[in-house]
């Protein structure tokens, strides 16, 4: 445990022991090296005292010493401001756990509030929600109910489809099914959906497996691409239409950010363009008139209450260019804080600096584990 001295700040008061989780077994392991980078870096040391919780892509758990530097030395997305990959030697004081437990600093409850920035699966999808439930440890974000149903495309669209919330056309396949016979399963989504449609993993973000099929012969590809993560894999309408995002912060009484719309170089916002390439434009705030930012303000707040979420989550919109309809695409509940990602940068052009929504969301998660601790 740390001492008393280092637990105090500048002026005597007591900090705040923040843990912030990252790295993680999922496809997004780099992206959360980035994001955690970016919220260590907003958080008060006169606040809060850090205590940097690394998970390697394997599930070991690693504390003490500098477990981002461990596994930024290795990460192929990662680079130092001047574009160098990490090249400082590694601390050899960093302690590894064994997959699936809390460390013993952490699960011994010697942390205030754990700051999980785990996008994907294994951190996003309800998995490490349910153990900072069985812990006793209050945490930022959305609890086991709210971060499963998100993080499952599928089984959002379902809930957000039955509360009337508007949406593109879809359809769910089974990778075991599209195996089994892909000219029936081809068949059956030119007839439901057509082309061009997007097929992507279920269960995945930062569009990580995305493919968008012209025709039916670019089908298996796109099929092949999304199976190699997912089991379940959703296709979608290809829809001719702008591309807008909404932050969203708060737990019963959630407000919406401004809008901002991405405008991608090439035919769709896919991983490259959001973390390697940088010829995408973003606009913030969204040059749409105050009615449509109204609309899809209000539809961001009710996707986030129909979902259940809490703290924070990023809505994703099409706005169609020849209706002018919003449609939601989807929505993440641990979305990036990389330098150029959109949940901070709309919060920042709304008037909520970087530090002062970090100091919001901690309050969020102490807040909503006071409201939930039995009486």
């Amino acid at each position: 445990m740390a001492s008393s001295a280092n637990q105090r700040g500048k002026r005597g008061k007591k900090r705040v022991r923040v843990a912030v989780v990252f790295g993680g077994q999922s496809s997004e392991h780099d992206v959360s090296l980035r994001s955690a980078r970016t919220i260590i870096g907003a958080l008060d040391p006169e606040r809060y005292e850090v205590v940097p919780v690394g998970i390697t892509r394997e599930g070991r758990w690693l504390t003490g010493g500098d477990p981002h530097r461990q596994l930024t030395a290795t990460s192929p997305l990662f680079a130092l401001p001047n574009g160098s990959a990490a090249d400082e030697p590694v601390s050899s004081d960093v302690v590894v756990s064994r997959p699936g437990s809390l460390p013993t600093g952490v699960a011994g409850g010697e942390v205030d509030v754990i700051f999980p920035v785990l996008h994907g699966p294994m951190g996003e999808d309800g998995t490490i929600q349910g153990m900072l439930e069985l812990s006793g440890i209050p945490y930022v974000g959305s609890g086991v109910l709210g971060s499963a149903v998100a993080m499952d495309k599928a089984m959002a669209k379902s809930v957000l489809g039955q509360a009337g919330l508007p949406q593109g056309d879809w359809r769910l396949v089974a990778r075991r099914d599209w195996e089994r016979d892909p000219e029936r399963m081809t068949e059956a989504i030119a007839a439901t959906i057509g082309f061009p449609c997007f097929v992507k993993p279920a269960n995945m973000g930062s569009s990580v497996g995305v493919s968008k099929a012209h025709d039916p012969s670019e089908l298996p590809a796109a099929m092949l691409t999304a199976g190699h993560h997912d089991r379940r894999i959703l296709v979608e309408q290809a829809i001719n239409a702008r591309e807008l995002e909404v932050s969203v912060l708060g737990n019963d009484d959630p407000i919406a950010s401004v809008a901002g719309e991405i405008v991608p170089a090439g035919e769709f916002y896919d991983y490259n363009a959001k973390y390697i390439d940088d010829d995408s434009k973003l606009l913030i705030p969204a040059p749409i008139d105050g009615a449509t930012m109204g609309q899809v303000q209000e539809l961001a707040i009710a996707a986030f209450r129909e979902l259940d979420l809490a703290g924070l989550a990023r809505v994703d919109f099409f706005l169609e260019r020849e209706t002018g309809r919003l449609l939601i695409n989807e929505v993440n509940t641990i979305p990036g804080f990389t330098a150029i990602s959109m949940y901070p940068l709309l919060w920042e052009a709304t008037g909520v600096p970087l530090p002062e929504l970090v100091d919001r969301l901690i309050a969020l998660a102490l807040e909503r584990h006071a409201e939930r601790k039995p009486t």
